[in-house]
């Protein structure tokens, strides 16, 4: 099926040819174009341009975009989407003054949402998860990751992998799947660290690569959880089992960790809330992505990314929501590239550029999403009628998408 969306007031984030990241000086560069049209293919972009250069017409079905702009859609490249039930009494506690690692302690956090995953069975834990998926997808997102890591047990991580694998099966939209096992020590394991690293080598690894579960693996590289020599283990054990590196690492401490992860070649590294100087010299000349996750630092009130100094240290930023039941109950990707506007002073197209081309990147999908590009999958949103793309963020508070396009269907919100 062929077809022509016509009179696009502004075709953002057109690519050709093709590009895998945008770094430094270049994320502020967002190609575009004006009365453009847009043709696709069954799933696929197979043409673009001027409106005044479109010679053929002929389409299955054609759509008049007038006033209407379209964006490739959000790549979230950070999410926990996979949870049960939800952890609003501790959102009630912060507000009380208790702090994120006082709510740990007092049983709270990972180690609540790993208690309430274990007792929910593997189906309604799916239903919902979809359901989720669905909401994020109605938000304009179009590529996601998803992260393992409430489960801590053997059973509880294997059974959110393939939660994972059937959201994979059932949603016409890239997900990657992510194992996290090292979130945090269960309570079983309190005083016995060097046992759970060893349940989840020996045991869990095996297993997920067995019945083939995970694209990545992650730990939580932070005082208090895992430490650097804890890292480089994880990451050396995942990566036998071709399990890509992607690390959660700076959130509240900065000691190494981007150097450890940047050592194992990791895809991206995600939070760095905390960033110092010799951060920054690792990440340059490494094929690492550095992640923002600015609705954390909006839900928990804690320092935001800086994002003025990676990029203008000439590296690369990808932007995502970390969705999760406790830090950052929110799959709203305009929202983070508006908050990444106003609270972290990037521009509208260092936004752009770092919720689509790079967030694709951190995703091993630059091949097929984050851009309009001829060959890459038919996933993007059009908006309803707007000023400017920098509206967008701007707008913060407006839902301003009006249809979302999924492999060139229109998606069912």
């Amino acid at each position: 099926m062929t077809q022509l969306f016509i009179n696009i007031k502004e075709l953002i984030q057109v690519r050709e040819p093709r590009i895998q990241k945008v770094s430094g000086k270049e994320m502020g560069v967002l190609p575009t174009l004006k009365n453009a049209f847009l043709r696709i293919e069954n799933e696929l972009i197979v043409d673009f341009g001027l409106m005044d250069t479109l010679q053929n017409r002929a389409a299955d079905k054609t759509i008049d975009c007038s006033g209407k702009m379209i964006f490739p859609s959000w790549c979230d490249s950070h999410t926990h989407i996979v949870y049960a039930g939800n952890r609003a009494q501790e959102f009630v506690d912060r507000i009380k003054g208790l702090s994120y690692e006082e709510i740990a302690n007092n049983g709270g956090g990972i180690l609540n949402s790993a208690k309430k995953l274990q007792e929910t069975s593997e189906d309604e834990l799916y239903q919902q998860s979809a359901k989720r998926v669905h909401e994020v997808i109605a938000l304009g997102t179009g590529a996601i990751e998803i992260k393992s890591g409430y489960g801590l047990t053997v059973a509880a991580e294997l059974k959110m992998l393939r939660v994972i694998k059937r959201l994979k099966e059932n949603f016409d939209t890239p997900i990657k799947a992510t194992f996290l096992g090292a979130h945090a020590l269960p309570a079983v394991y309190k005083k016995n660290k060097t046992g759970y690293l060893n349940l989840i080598i020996e045991e869990m690894l095996p297993l997920i690569a067995t019945e083939n579960l995970a694209d990545f693996i992650d730990i939580f590289c932070e005082v208090g959880y895992f430490d650097l020599e804890d890292t480089a283990q994880i990451l050396a054990a995942g990566k036998k089992y071709g399990l890509i590196p992607k690390v959660h690492v700076n959130q509240f401490n900065a000691f190494g960790g981007i150097a450890i992860s940047v050592a194992h070649n990791a895809l991206s590294v995600d939070h760095l809330e905390e960033m110092t100087p010799d951060d920054i010299n690792a990440l340059k000349g490494a094929n690492t992505m550095p992640v923002a996750l600015p609705s954390c630092s909006y839900f928990l009130s804690i320092p935001y990314t800086p994002a003025r100094k990676i990029i203008d240290a000439g590296l690369p930023l990808a932007l995502a929501t970390d969705y999760n039941p406790g830090s950052t109950p929110s799959g709203n990707m305009n929202f983070v590239v508006a908050t990444a506007c106003i609270k972290m002073k990037m521009t509208p197209e260092e936004a752009i550029n770092a919720a689509t081309i790079n967030g694709a990147f951190a995703m091993n999908l630059s091949d097929k999403v984050g851009s309009i590009t001829k060959g890459k999958l038919a996933n993007f949103f059009i908006t309803k009628e707007i000023a400017s793309y920098g509206f967008l963020p701007y707008s913060f508070g407006d839902n301003l998408l009006e249809t979302v396009y999924l492999k060139g269907t229109k998606a069912i919100l």
